[in-house]
């Protein structure tokens, strides 16, 4: 598949970054090229199972491709196994060590496993190959929150958002960071700005709920959670809060009190 372009397709999973590679050829597709499209097509429509199942199809007939296999990784982490997730990525990574979505996609693995110094080795591997990388950037700066490095997390996920302008939940992150940092105002005002420019952000939302709960502007926070509800009941979830989301505790703690006196 020498003549085949490859090109990133950025998909946000567990609120991970995963790069799956994949192909558009613009010419008539070989049997070996429509397996992998057909695979890949799968996992881009979120038909996780069949995804794999495809994948090993293709990894049968063709078990050295790495970009293949990295792509079957990220499937086995969504199908709850990180173990096997991380052994494709070894494996991609030995096959073509100049690659960096496999560095990238093993850290995700590892940090669902709270491997978190192998997670950041990783990213940090990546992001001297590229730093401007906001993947790496982006879940290193998870890494770094998750062992509570809120003033590293907050620096890494500003990189992150300088680097990818549009990627909203760096941004919102970065408030988090900054609300469990004590840095209310500044929290604050990057919230509004994401709120008027993505008023169905339910992220930025429901941390601004907790920063006028905290603040005890009681109405404000009522209208915001309201919104919030319409768009992603997860956020009422604690446990999906600190451990999928990822959201500092004091952020957490305000929405929950907020919560309980519904």
């Amino acid at each position: 598949m020498k003549s085949i372009r490859k090109i990133k397709l950025y998909l946000l999973l567990i609120c991970f970054l995963i790069n799956i590679v994949y192909v558009t050829p613009s010419y008539s597709l070989s049997p070996q090229e429509d397996l992998f499209k057909n695979a890949l097509n799968l996992s881009s429509s979120g038909e996780f199972n069949l995804a794999l199942k495809q994948w090993n199809k293709y990894l049968e007939l063709f078990p050295n491709d790495a970009a293949a296999l990295s792509n079957r990784g990220n499937i086995k982490l969504v199908n709850g196994d990180p173990k096997g997730a991380i052994e494709d990525q070894d494996k991609a990574i030995e096959l073509d060590p100049g690659e960096v979505d496999p560095y990238i996609n093993r850290g995700i693995a590892e940090e669902s496993l709270g491997l978190w110094l192998q997670a950041k080795n990783d990213y940090l591997y990546v992001i001297s190959k590229d730093k401007d990388n906001f993947s790496a950037l982006y879940n290193f700066a998870n890494v770094e929150g998750s062992l509570s490095n809120w003033q590293s997390a907050r620096n890494l996920f500003f990189k992150a958002s300088e680097s990818n302008p549009g990627f909203a939940m760096a941004r919102s992150s970065m408030a988090l960071a900054d609300y469990q940092l004590g840095n209310m105002e500044e929290s604050e005002k990057e919230l509004k700005n994401l709120i008027r420019r993505y008023p169905t952000f339910a992220d930025a939302r429901a941390a601004l709920t907790a920063l006028d709960w905290s603040k005890g502007m009681s109405g404000e926070a009522e209208s915001n959670w309201i919104v919030v509800t319409e768009l992603d009941s997860r956020y009422a979830d604690e446990k999906w809060l600190i451990n999928v989301r990822r959201w500092p505790q004091k952020p957490t703690k305000d929405l929950m009190k907020f919560i309980a006196l519904k």
